[in-house]
């Protein structure tokens, strides 16, 4: 969990933040909702833009906070497989809240420019 004192932490906001926050971490999430089970290697290909470092460290967290489950099998070459949890399936109502939030307020493409492109 980030960095938070424990007076912080009493807000369920903040608790959720220190757990859930962040750029990557519903990415990682949504990716494995999608797709139930997946090796690191395709998690890296289906998260736009994150860095190697940056993914292992997101899946450490993940880990931690019991969100993801992590299972190696012991055979050469290593294999490692990541799934959501129950807990980590408990916050998919918040992103497909998230989701449909997004939707209905993301910017739209100027029609105009789109057609000059």
């Amino acid at each position: 969990m980030a960095n938070w004192t424990s007076d912080e932490c009493d807000c369920p906001i903040i608790y959720t933040l220190a757990i859930v926050g962040g750029k990557w971490k519903w990415i990682i999430i949504d990716r494995l909702f999608d797709n139930k089970v997946m090796r690191y290697g395709e998690l890296k290909k289906v998260v736009p833009h994150i860095t190697h470092k940056m993914l292992s460290h997101e899946l450490k967290e993940l880990e931690v906070e019991k969100l993801i489950f992590r299972e190696e099998y012991h055979q050469i070459p290593p294999k490692v497989e990541y799934s959501l949890t129950e807990k980590g399936k408990s916050l998919l109502p918040i992103l497909d809240t998230m989701c449909e939030w997004g939707g209905k307020n993301m910017p739209k493409p100027d029609v105009e420019k789109v057609a000059e492109d």
